[in-house]
């Protein structure tokens, strides 16, 4: 098949990051022609002067749009793309020089209608973000669902980088307007119209995530909620495993509760637990600060997915009303 690559980035109020993004896109290595589409998703902070340095040097779509969330200006850009294959990006990314490469010489190799790619952390990183990259990536975390597995299950690609067809896109429609969740509904729907999926390794991007602890929590508070949401409109992708950070908060807090009556087996099941991260962690990023606020990141991810899981089956199962009507933060109109 003859690739023609568009990339898909929208952007909301995030000028440096693009520039960031773009300077890397001038690295490639890949030689033959591909587009950038940059959606301006509303933003009250234009990027159009950055953008506007770069038009010269890059093949650059420009374009702007009121403001309905980052799944409907995916959509914007790919309606008006002119290759044949979009990756989708998320505007806080940054690409090794090898990526294009990598992709078309995987999809060259074993063509699928959609792929996704793991994230890393770059030696540019703040020691917080590294920590947190760790906590979002880690198999001991996530089982390696944003791209830290390579066979397990049939692989969700995340929209922060991820390749879909053109004729995937028109048969899915694209995004929905849920948000976060946007990205395994829309994978979903890919396989249930008869496409594969697959993680491509070598096709990583270094995944910024210019956020603090508090912003962090609200992130995967919002994960957790989602996930019940998407149960309910997929029932056959249901797993135990999403309850596996609400059990294990619970189970914290009743270890804590037996050890003050001189039962401390479980806790010490959790003091193994977090000695293993801690032990993961430094190899990976050989730095003890990292390693050591990799338990903080971990314990924020449980604490906020796990609690935003509960609330959210809770709702759903005790209101016969639409999600959209429940848990309407967590859906933009477009």
């Amino acid at each position: 098949m003859n690739l023609s690559f568009s990339f898909i980035v929208p952007v909301y109020n995030r000028p440096n990051e693009i520039k960031e993004l773009l300077d890397s896109l001038l690295e490639q290595t890949y030689t033959s022609p591909y587009e950038i589409v940059i959606v301006e998703d509303g933003s009250t902070i234009s990027s159009e002067d950055i953008i506007e340095a770069y038009k010269n040097k890059l093949q650059i779509s420009y374009l702007k749009k009121p403001n309905s969330g980052p799944g409907d200006s995916r959509n914007y850009g790919m309606k008006r793309a002119r290759g044949n294959y979009f990756i989708v990006l998320d505007s806080d990314c940054i690409l090794p020089p090898q990526y294009l490469v990598e992709a078309e010489k995987s999809l060259k190799n074993k063509y699928v209608d959609c792929y996704g790619g793991p994230d890393a952390a770059h030696e540019s990183f703040t020691v917080v973000q590294k920590a947190i990259n760790y906590a979002m990536t880690s198999f001991f975390t996530t089982g390696g669902i944003r791209g830290g597995k390579t066979s397990v299950g049939r692989f969700q690609p995340r929209s922060f980088n991820m390749g879909i067809s053109k004729v995937a896109f028109e048969a899915t429609g694209g995004y929905g307007n849920i948000h976060p969740g946007e990205d395994p509904d829309l994978t979903i729907r890919i396989w249930n119209k008869g496409f594969t999926t697959r993680l491509i390794p070598e096709a990583f991007v270094y995944h910024k995530r210019r956020i603090d602890w508090s912003k962090f929590y609200i992130q995967v508070n919002k994960f957790g909620m989602v996930r019940p949401i998407l149960n309910k409109w997929h029932p056959e992708t249901k797993k135990l495993t999403y309850w596996f950070p609400t059990i294990f908060c619970l189970g914290l807090v009743f270890s804590l509760i037996m050890a003050t009556v001189g039962l401390i087996f479980p806790l010490y099941l959790y003091g193994l637990y977090f000695c293993l991260l801690f032990v993961d962690s430094l190899i990976k990023n050989k730095n003890l600060a990292i390693a050591l606020l990799s338990l903080a990141a971990v314990c924020i991810q449980f604490v906020g997915y796990g609690y935003g899981f509960v609330k959210s089956t809770l709702l759903l199962r005790s209101s016969n009303k639409k999600a959209e009507e429940l848990l309407p933060k967590l859906f933009f109109k477009n």
